[in-house]
Formats: structure tokens, sequence, C-alpha cells
């Protein structure tokens, strides 16, 4: 998983909880880096589920609630350190429509080992779409927070709803509808 996730979202600890809680975390944690980040190097999956879990367990805010604060935090900051990624887009759906064959080959540009979620666009109208998320992560949380952060970008209201596919969360159906 590439720094960039795991340096912003100790950012999030921090602005949100304190430095504190930030050396809590890392510290109840085992973690092969020792909890030490830069944005451009690649880490164990698992050192972020630990963080986040053991964020969770301080705080008593559920993973998936922690994960749609953190995909705002994110969004937030990939947009300003990379506008190319959105700016030609006229509007959310056609920027979700293209996130395989456009979004994710530009990450690919800035974060060449970064290893991203498979979306599978099944469906698409004016004003619905239904996209397959596949991952081993299973942080579908995090994808939904993200798509809804592009339609606050573009100032449009939607709902989103989802249907996992199996128990585990890594194939997960989401309903995308636009208000």
């Amino acid at each position: 998983m590439k720094g960039i996730i795991f340096t912003e979202f100790l950012e999030l600890v921090e602005a949100k909880f304190g430095l504190v809680m930030v050396d809590k975390i890392i510290n109840q944690s085992e973690l092969d880096s020792g909890g030490a980040y830069t944005s451009v190097g690649t880490y164990e999956f698992n050192e972020m589920l630990q963080l986040i879990s053991n964020l969770s367990n301080n705080t008593d805010i559920s993973v998936d609630d922690l994960l749609l604060v953190y995909s705002e935090h994110l969004f937030k900051a990939l947009i300003t350190a990379h506008p190319n990624l959105v700016e030609h887009f006229k509007d959310p759906m056609s920027l979700l429509a293209t996130i395989e064959n456009h979004i994710y080959v530009e990450v690919q540009k800035i974060y060449p080992e970064a290893q991203l979620p498979t979306f599978i666009l099944e469906e698409r109208t004016a004003t619905k779409m239904v996209m397959v998320y596949k991952s081993d992560k299973a942080l579908y949380m995090l994808g939904k927070g993200l798509m809804m952060e592009t339609f606050k970008l573009f100032k449009v209201k939607a709902t989103i709803t989802f249907d996992k596919l199996n128990d585990k969360g890594t194939e997960v159906r989401f309903f995308i509808n636009k208000l």
C-alpha cells in the first residue's frame, strides 16, 4: 500500500484526535515500519489495518465510520496534489465511469506500485450507475466515501448504497443515484 495512504491517515488522526492519539495507535500496533512513513514509500496493508483498528478501539468509532471520515480527508489531499486527475470532467458520473480507464492510468503514472481496487461498471444512465468493487483489502467504505466526495466536488447530490456480494466485503455492488 502506498505511503501517501498512511501519511494522510496519520495527518487526519493528528488533526481530529491529537498527536497523543497518533503515538498511541502506533505504539499499540506491531509495525515493521515502526510507524515511520513517507508518501512515496510502499508498506504492508496489515499496518493500515492495525492503525485503523486501534484508532477505532480507542475512540469507539467504527472502522467503517472512520473510513468515511478518512475518505473526505484523502480526497481533498489527492485533488490538491493532483488536480489534473479531475479537472477536465464536467460531472461526477463521467468521472466515476472512467475510474478504470482514466483515473487509474493517471494514478499508476504517479504511484507505479499502487495496488488499486477494481471497479466494474455494470450499468450507467444519466442519473444512475451500478458498479462492482473488487479488492482483497475490503476497503469498500473508503471507496464509497471517495465516491461521495466526488459528488460533493461537483456540487451534485446523490445517494450511494451497496450490497456486499460476500461476507468479507471484497466484492461489493454500489448503486449510485444522482438526485
